[in-house]
C-alpha cells in the first residue's frame, strides 16, 4: 500500500488533481492588464510616429515634392515687375493730383493684401500630431480674385478634415518666386496622406507670369476662382481703400480717364481686375478649362452649402461640409459657420469683410455695366457658365 515515514504514518499516494491548485486570477484584474497593455502600446506608437515625422521634416531630407515631377521642375526665374500703363487723368481734376490719387489708391490696397492675415490654426487633433505627416507642394491653388470672397471660401474649406491650407497669402508666384520652391513648401502646413495641400493668393489671377510658373511646378495643380460681378467687385476694391486712405478722389474720378466722353480708365487695378475673359486667355494656354473650377461669389453668399458642395467634388473630397455648417448672420449680411476648424464656437469672417459701400453715382454704375457686358459674355462662353451678372 503505501510507504512509512519516519514519523510512522504511512504517505498515500494522492492524484494530482486532488493537489491545491494555485488560485486564478478573478476576470476583472485580467482585463485591467489587458487594457493597460493596450494603452501602453497605442502610447508607444504614437510617440515612435512623432519622432519618426520629426526625423523626416530635417534640413536636407525632405524632397523637393511627392511627385515625380519635382525632381525635373525648372529652377525659381525672377520676378520680373509689370509696367504700369500711362493714364490720363479725368478732366475735373489736375493731372498729377488724379495721378497720385490713383497710386494712393492702389498702394492702400497692395499694403492691406500684404497686411496679416488669419494665422494657420490647426484643429486640436492636428496639434497632436504637429511632428507627424509631411510638407507638400499644393496640389491646390485659389488664384482669385480679389474681393470676390477668396477668404470666406478657405475659411469654409478648412472646415474638412482633409484639407490643410496655409492662412496667410504667401504671394510666391507674384512677389517671392526668386526664393525657390523649397521656401514655398516650407510655408505649407504638414500633411498626412489623403489630405490636400493648399494655399490662396487672389492677385495670382491677373499676374501675367503666374500660369507658366505654376505649370512649371506641376501640370496636374488644380486651380480656383471665385468670380463675382465685376461692377460691384470694384466699388467693393474701392471701399477697402477708401478704409485705409480716407482722401483718395472718389470713384467715379478714378473710374475715367474722360468722363464727358465716358472713356473708362482700364488701367485702374480696380477696374482692370473685372476684365476677367483677357485674363482667363492667360491661364488657359498652360491649364485646360476643365482643371479650373469658377466659384461663384454671390451663391458663396446665398448658398455656401451649394458651391462648397461643389469645390468638394472638384478637389476629390468626400462632401463633409453641408448646410448644417452655416447659419447666416443678418448684422454682416454673411453666411458664417457655426463651429470652425479646431474650435466649438460660431465664427463669421472679421471686420474688413462686409464693409458698406458709399454711394456711387448710378449713371456711372449704368456706363461701367455697359463696359463690362461684353468681356462677361465672353468670359461666360470660356467657362461654359453664365453667372447671370447682365
Amino acid at each position: 500500500m503505501g510507504q512509512r515515514l519516519s514519523g510512522g504514518r504511512p504517505c498515500l499516494d494522492v492524484p494530482g488533481r486532488l493537489l491545491p491548485q494555485p488560485p486564478t486570477p478573478p476576470p476583472p484584474v485580467r482585463r485591467k492588464l489587458a487594457l493597460l497593455f493596450a494603452m501602453l502600446c497605442v502610447w508607444l506608437y504614437m510617440f515612435l510616429y512623432s519622432c519618426a515625422g520629426s526625423c523626416a521634416a530635417a534640413p536636407g531630407l525632405l524632397m523637393l515634392s511627392s511627385g515625380p515631377r519635382a525632381a525635373h521642375a525648372p529652377p525659381a526665374l525672377a520676378a520680373v515687375p509689370n509696367g504700369t500703363p500711362s493714364r490720363l487723368p479725368f478732366r475735373a481734376l489736375p493731372a498729377a493730383a488724379l495721378a497720385a490719387g490713383k497710386e494712393l489708391a492702389e498702394g492702400a490696397a497692395s499694403q492691406e493684401e500684404q497686411g496679416p492675415e488669419a494665422p494657420d490654426s490647426p484643429s486640436p487633433i492636428s496639434s497632436f500630431f504637429s511632428g507627424s505627416g509631411s510638407k507638400q507642394l499644393p496640389q491646390a491653388i485659389i488664384i482669385g480674385v480679389k474681393k470676390g470672397g477668396t477668404r470666406a471660401l478657405l475659411e469654409f474649406l478648412r472646415v474638412h478634415p482633409d484639407v490643410r491650407a496655409v492662412g496667410a497669402e504667401p504671394h510666391f508666384f507674384d512677389r517671392s518666386y526668386d526664393k525657390g520652391l523649397a521656401w514655398y513648401r516650407d510655408l505649407m502646413p504638414r500633411t498626412l496622406e489623403g489630405q490636400i495641400t493648399m494655399e490662396k493668393t487672389p492677385s495670382y489671377f491677373v499676374t501675367r507670369e503666374a500660369p507658366a510658373r505654376i505649370s512649371a511646378m506641376s501640370k496636374d495643380t488644380k486651380l480656383i476662382v471665385v468670380v463675382r460681378d465685376p461692377v460691384t467687385r470694384a466699388i467693393s476694391d474701392y471701399t477697402q481703400t477708401l478704409s485705409k486712405r480716407p482722401d483718395i478722389p472718389t470713384f467715379e474720378s478714378l473710374t475715367f480717364k474722360n468722363r464727358s466722353t465716358g472713356l473708362i480708365d482700364t488701367s485702374w487695378s480696380a477696374i482692370q481686375i473685372g476684365i476677367y475673359a483677357k485674363h482667363l486667355e492667360h491661364w488657359l494656354r498652360h491649364f485646360p478649362v476643365g482643371q479650373m473650377l469658377f466659384v461663384s461669389g454671390e451663391r458663396l453668399i446665398s448658398d455656401p452649402a451649394g458651391e462648397l458642395g461643389r469645390v468638394q467634388d472638384f478637389l476629390g473630397l468626400k462632401r463633409i461640409i453641408t448646410d448644417k455648417h452655416f447659419y447666416f448672420n443678418k448684422t454682416k449680411g454673411f453666411p458664417c459657420l457655426k463651429k470652425a476648424e479646431g474650435s466649438s464656437k460660431p465664427h463669421c469672417l472679421g471686420k474688413t469683410k462686409g464693409r458698406t459701400h458709399p454711394e456711387i453715382d448710378p449713371e456711372v454704375v449704368q456706363r461701367l455695366r455697359e463696359f463690362y457686358r461684353p468681356f462677361n459674355l465672353k468670359f461666360y462662353q470660356m467657362t461654359g457658365h453664365d453667372f447671370g451678372w447682365d
